[in-house]
């Protein structure tokens, strides 16, 4: 008979119902087809290979990039019950044999490796002789030039599809725009497969930007009251993460620094501590990150502003994965802009420095947004969203409102004039009636809407017109140096059908008080009981030498803490609680929430 994939979702991972478009995937990939899968980070993409791996026969084979994100996941599967292993250069060369061994007789059920391994011969050899259930390739935004963490060896997996037919792929990857996922498309040779785009919100996180001034007093404003919350703190450089390390720890925070410049031992050293809750904060460069699985981060400090969109987005991201209440914090000023800009122009492609320098451009736009953050990041992924999130800086602190029907129609209509084929500044230059020479030299003095915004500055025109882009009125294509394109809602607004309402400027000084706001707010568990379970979770996990999180996520913690499961049928409701994870770990949490209550009853 055949297992339902409920069945598999209920008993192994303790999920009782699938998150949209888990169920569709599953299914599709059961059924042999290849998928193209956008997904946020905590949004569920590992379930969509790791179920149709334990419901197709054979091996899957699962390309990660880093050793600490494979470690993470084979911990997680092996602590559900599943047969899962790794393959990577930190094993020695009795451990690679049994795994070999492991593969040849059949008793595995997923493998992970690295695409440098994977894609050697004798490897693709060995993967020749066996029965393979499928190819999953995570990070997929790695293959592509246009993404922002391109990494030349992923650009060797576009060979598995001729070289293994049969075998379906599912390529998954939380942070990619429309032209990023049209080239991984083309790179993997996945042109029929089916593309799911499950959006790119992640409504836990509160997003919030502020002007820097006093960056190391606002971050331990920011701190104060997270002593014993894991977060992760990002600056630019190897020096100022040092600095702002040694800051907090004089501070008294548990926090240590991490970047390519220290030695192997240290980086894993603080790794391992980070994952095992021994230390709260990580400051890192951005080499800090992809290899994390550890879904209880529950903030992100952008001490310095990052390059890109798509950076800010999968970093942020790395905060709350396990969907509980969570923070993004991000210090701005103009001074990250010209150090980010000088690394960019470090590189001899000239045609990368381009690209890059408009990617830039458009974090600018969104640090400097003064319409809805989550919004303005969404409309950037073509996620378009009509309703502001109330919970961003923007919306709870809204700056001053003005009119702008007019001033968006000049705009669109320019933008609409010049063809669709010029970016931001050139739109501003014959709005404004420049006689700059290239304006002339494509006649643009001839237009119609040449002047007619000359009585508006060029930083007023620059932030209507961002606002235009965060609303979804205007696209940038960054394939052609951030050409402006109208989008199909931008005709009623030309039309005068609706009216354009965006924001004024805000004041620095006072946007930075505001900032110091308290996150939490209101737990609907019991805190005491929580931090008893934690306590009881982190002894089980040392004694196994795993991360808290392979035993239980703070999420499944947070539910018996507020539901208080005393019998097995009862913590089998709980999210997250397997019948294998029952048997291993139930009795001891049940013990401590029986033990609690009792001394609850008694006072």
């Amino acid at each position: 008979m055949t297992i339902p994939i409920h069945h598999t979702l209920k008993t192994i991972f303790g999920f009782h119902l699938f998150r949209s478009p888990q169920q569709e995937v599953i299914e599709r990939v059961v059924a042999g087809e290849d998928v193209f899968l956008v997904m946020p980070t905590g949004g569920g993409k590992s379930l969509c290979y790791q179920i149709p791996a334990l419901h197709r026969d054979g091996v899957a084979v699962v390309v990660s990039p880093l050793i600490a994100l494979m470690k993470d996941q084979v911990d997680a599967l092996i602590a559900n019950g599943v047969r899962a292993t790794c393959l990577n250069s930190s094993l020695s060369s009795a451990e690679v044999g049994r795994v070999f061994q492991q593969m040849d007789t059949g008793t595995l059920d997923l493998l992970y490796v690295a695409p440098e391994r994977l894609m050697m011969p004798e490897f693709l050899a060995r993967l020749g002789s066996l029965k393979l259930s499928l190819f999953a390739i995570d990070e997929a935004h790695c293959i592509s030039q246009w993404g922002h963490d391109f990494r030349p060896e992923y650009t060797q997996l576009g060979r598995l599809r001729p070289l293994f037919p049969a075998v379906p792929i599912v390529a998954m990857t939380a942070t990619a725009d429309p032209e990023t996922r049209l080239d991984i498309l083309g790179q993997l040779g996945l042109a029929d497969a089916a593309v799911f785009v499950a959006g790119f919100d992640r409504p836990n996180i509160t997003y919030t930007v502020i002007p820097k001034q006093k960056p190391l007093v606002q971050m331990a404003a920011f701190l104060s009251g997270r002593r014993d919350e894991a977060g992760i703190v990002y600056a630019l450089s190897r020096k100022r993460v040092e600095q702002v390390a040694e800051r907090l720890q004089q501070d008294g925070f548990s926090a240590a620094a991490y970047h390519a410049g220290l030695p192997d031992n240290e980086r894993k050293r603080v790794q391992d501590a980070f994952r095992k809750d021994d230390i709260r904060i990580v400051v890192a460069t951005v080499a800090f990150g992809m290899g994390i699985d550890k879904p209880n981060v529950r903030f992100v400090v952008h001490y310095d502003m990052p390059k890109s969109v798509e950076s800010y987005y999968q970093e942020t991201g790395r905060a709350g994965r396990d969907g509980l209440p969570s923070e993004a914090l991000m210090l701005f000023g103009m001074g990250d802009v010209m150090t980010a800009r000088k690394l960019i122009e470090n590189s001899d492609n000239s045609e990368r420095v381009k690209i890059e320098i408009q990617k830039l451009n458009a974090m600018v736009g969104y640090a400097e947004a003064l319409t809805c953050r989550r919004r303005a990041l969404l409309s950037y992924f073509g996620d378009l969203r009509e309703h502001d999130c109330d919970n961003c800086d923007i919306c709870t602190d809204p700056p001053q409102r003005f009119d702008a029907s007019e001033q968006s129609k000049k705009a669109l209509s320019c933008v609409y004039r010049v063809g669709e084929r010029f970016g931001m500044m050139h739109v501003i230059e014959v709005l404004r009636g420049s006689k700059n020479q290239r304006v002339l030299d494509f006649r643009h003095n001839q237009l119609s809407t040449y002047g007619i915004g000359a009585d508006t500055s060029a930083s007023e025109w620059e932030n209507i017109i961002r606002q235009l882009i965060h609303l979804g009125y205007l696209a940038q294509d960054f394939t052609r140096f951030g050409v402006l394109k109208l989008t199909p809602a931008a005709r009623p607004v030309l039309k005068g059908e609706i009216e354009v309402v965006l924001g004024r400027p805000r004041d620095a000084v006072e946007t930075v008080e505001k900032g110091k706001k308290r996150a939490g707010g209101r737990k609907d568990y019991d805190q005491a009981l929580f931090d008893a379970l934690r306590a009881a979770r982190k002894k089980i996990a040392d004694d196994a030498k795993v991360p808290p999180f392979v035993v239980f996520s703070d999420a499944t913690l947070a539910e018996m803490a507020r539901n208080r499961p005393t019998h097995s049928r009862e913590m089998l409701q709980v999210s997250g609680v397997g019948e294998h994870k029952l048997r291993q770990y139930g009795q001891a949490f049940m013990d401590v929430i029986s033990g609690y209550n009792k001394e609850n009853t008694k006072q």
